[in-house]
């Protein structure tokens, strides 16, 4: 485990699969000294209480989130940055997750492709039960080491990429397990979790621990951790992306014009970042054969677009090193 005071050597071995009474064991005594899963003071009474009380209860509640996130950036900065490694030189970002924690994950990695173009199978996610889990409950899959075993070993994880596995209680045994295989594999692993020393903590490299404490609804993670964990990814994403030069100033600039809205989308931001007008902003990007990226680099570096196109190139896309005609180091 890495945390911002400690480091631990990847694992060498494929992780150990305990037989179904170990596991019950186990598991039982985890949940006692889960906080996630202890009743919250705060929202004693809940059942009894008017929709205005509820309301207020949770709004007071989901106001630790933030302050919980805030604690574990030094971890979430190093994620960013490994997983901006991996993509710029080749390799992916693969979320595992079950539950409400596998349906986040599956989120953030399908909203990547519209958001910032990135390529199919960049960004990934495999969860307990499959695709079909993110409509329909499939929970009895999470107990199962041998899935998350099997199902992450079908991804032939390597030392290129980037595994984080989500699990709020961090106990989740598909998750663990995925982790454990993956990081056995070479791979760069993470765990994003709401629980301090739990065993996701103990099989990843780098550990992201958003405290928020007990749930208004004993155990209902889908509620404050389940925000944490969609906080956290964004920032992971989010930062990598810009790191990678996705992100002008703060302006989405690897946008791919494919609807109206977009197209809308891309014109505006040209004009904000380089400060003309619509007509010229329209004119360029038709130059730039419908690129953002490519009529920025025209404009503010005042090339042609054979020019553009070579330097985002030889850059791997970032628009600003593209700009300065510079490579890209991470």
């Amino acid at each position: 485990m890495l945390t911002s005071s400690t480091t631990q050597e990847a694992a060498s071995a494929e992780p150990e699969i305990k037989k179904p009474e170990e596991k019950k064991r186990d598991q039982a005594s985890l949940l006692q000294h889960l906080i996630t899963e202890s009743q919250n003071e705060a929202s004693q009474g809940f059942d009894t209480k008017s929709a205005l009380e509820i309301a207020r209860i949770i709004n007071h509640e989901d106001a630790k989130v933030a302050a919980a996130v805030k604690k574990a950036i030094p971890e979430i900065a190093l994620v960013i940055d490994q997983v901006a490694r991996a993509l710029r030189d080749g390799g992916r970002l693969i979320y595992v997750g079950a539950g409400s924690s596998g349906r986040i994950a599956a989120l953030d990695s399908s909203e990547c492709p519209p958001t910032y173009s990135t390529a199919p199978g960049q960004v990934q996610y495999i969860m307990a039960g499959g695709p079909k889990a993110l409509a329909s409950a499939v929970e009895v899959n999470e107990d199962s080491e041998e899935l998350g075993q099997r199902d992450i070993a079908r991804r032939r994880p390597t030392r290129k990429d980037v595994v984080i596995g989500l699990s709020a209680s961090g106990r989740t045994p598909y998750v663990v397990a995925a982790v454990a295989y993956a990081r056995a594999r070479g791979a760069h692993t993470a765990a994003v979790t709401c629980n301090h020393d739990t065993p996701l903590s103990s099989a990843a490299d780098i550990v992201i621990v958003a405290d928020v404490g007990a749930e208004v609804i004993s155990g209902s993670t889908r509620m404050k951790a389940g925000s944490a964990q969609k906080m956290v990814l964004n920032m992971i994403t989010t930062g990598a992306m810009t790191r990678l030069g996705y992100v002008y100033e703060n302006l989405m600039v690897n946008v791919h014009m494919q609807n109206s809205k977009l197209v809308e989308r891309g014109i505006r931001i040209l004009m904000g970042a380089c400060k003309i007008d619509r007509e010229t902003a329209v004119h360029t990007i038709k130059s730039a054969g419908r690129s953002v990226p490519v009529a920025l680099v025209m404009l503010k570096a005042k090339v042609d677009k054979p020019e553009a196109v070579r330097r985002l190139a030889k850059s791997d896309g970032n628009v600003r090193l593209a700009i300065e005609d510079t490579v890209l180091e991470l």
